[in-house]
């Protein structure tokens, strides 16, 4: 069935096509019409699949009838995300569906200046994308009201969760009529979020487009062992034999971020770091940049794993394997998103092995592993251009440097 067919508003339908979207995907089938009928969705879809274009049509038509009939005070519908760069991505698609309609979008994120974004919510806004931390505080604060809510979507609630932010959600939740619509949208569940989603939804139309496999069929997988001290020449070795690729390279930590762009700098290798130590406006500098191919290799923690739809990354490289397992999922899904074909290598460390065991567990499937012979190996290290260069010493002060400052976070807590 194409997007003609479907009742929407014609500007709407318009929209679409300039988006270049004929077809709804998988998710988006199978959402839009419950979401149109007025029911409760509970969604749990592989990463690229379509999500935010499942609720965002939907709600978006519902909202431009419902103002052609009459102009309500107030905001319609909040979208809750968990970074910042999400809700950026989110009000962006809501924006773009919604030209030429009466739908007014409004993003609020923290690390910006509130004032504008209290101007704009007395204005009258429909849409309200936010992170949790930001519009927790409008809230309190009594800049925010969510008595006229007709529409909650949490879209990767279980990283809320993670966060600590359950509380916050259910004091919200508190402020809204009991008679609205919620909508969940995740790429994993766990029990922690069946418990909070059925403590909200009342019959939802189920959806589960990811049970035999969650990650999308178009990512060729693969793994290579490697010492953890050797997996900068590596990293080299990928981004050389790939000079046109657009690379997304995922570490656990900030300090390491940092550590390995300033590794790469050494060989002649640009590249950039983004994670939660950064202003808004230079993560948004940098997003940007990566967006429009202008930056090629991009270096994050997992504050960028989920839910950003980044067009065309050839490789996504676990330079670091996750903590935790479905991490893996939301940061391999940055690469084959819709139709176009995509690559993830991991480096696997002798002290990581365990977590790939639990990786595989959760994808069912064994990760196609590089075999490197020996001479393979040396000759990586021996042709690197910082073969000479002291980044085994930055590498180690940068453990040094991330153990400080976690036992700083300890002691402010045990005060």
């Amino acid at each position: 069935m194409k997007f003609e067919k479907y009742h929407l508003t014609p500007a709407i339908k318009r929209n679409i096509d300039e988006m270049g979207f004929k077809r709804p995907t998988d998710i988006q089938f199978k959402a839009i019409p419950p979401i149109l009928k007025g029911e409760d969705v509970l969604a749990i879809a592989q990463t690229g699949t379509g999500k935010t274009a499942a609720f965002a049509i939907p709600i978006v038509h519902l909202l431009h009838e419902n103002k052609l009939r009459e102009d309500p005070q107030g905001v319609s519908c909040i979208v809750m995300v968990p970074t910042h760069e999400l809700a950026i991505q989110i009000s962006n698609v809501f924006r773009t569906i919604a030209a030429h309609t009466k739908v007014k979008i409004l993003c609020v994120i923290g690390g910006v200046d509130q004032d504008p974004q209290i101007a704009q919510i007395d204005k009258g806004i429909d849409v309200l994308v936010a992170t949790p931390g930001r519009m927790f505080d409008l809230m309190c604060k009594g800049n925010l009201k969510l008595n006229k809510v007709k529409f909650l979507v949490l879209d990767e609630a279980d990283r809320m969760l993670e966060l600590g932010f359950l509380k916050d959600i259910k004091e919200m939740v508190g402020n809204m009529p009991k008679r609205r619509q919620t909508l969940f949208f995740s790429a994993t569940i766990n029990e922690n979020l069946k418990t909070l989603a059925y403590s909200l939804v009342r019959y939802p139309v189920k959806i589960h487009m990811s049970a035999n496999d969650p990650v999308s069929k178009n990512i060729s997988h693969s793994v290579a062992y490697i010492e953890m001290d050797d997996k900068r020449f590596f990293l080299e070795r990928v981004i050389n034999e790939n000079p046109e690729s657009k690379i997304l390279i995922f570490v656990r930590t900030k300090v390491r971020a940092e550590r390995v762009s300033k590794a790469l700098e050494r060989v002649g290798i640009v590249s950039k770091t983004i994670h939660s130590d950064k202003e808004q406006a230079d993560r948004k500098e940098v997003m940007e940049a990566f967006i429009t191919g202008e930056t090629k290799i991009l270096i994050a923690t997992d504050v960028s794993a989920r839910g950003l739809d980044i067009p065309n990354v050839d490789y996504v490289v676990n330079y670091d394997l996750p903590e935790k397992a479905e991490n893996y999922v939301h940061r391999v899904g940055r690469t084959g998103r819709g139709t176009n074909r995509g690559n993830a290598v991991s480096f696997c460390s002798p002290e990581e092995k365990p977590v790939l065991m639990e990786i595989e567990d959760y994808l069912g499937k064994p990760i196609n592993v590089l075999e490197i012979d020996k001479k393979d190996y040396t000759e990586t290290i021996d042709f690197s251009v910082a073969v000479d260069s002291d980044w085994k010493t930055l590498m180690k002060d940068a453990e040094i440097a991330e153990k400080e400052r976690q036992n700083k976070k300890a002691k402010k807590k045990r005060k």
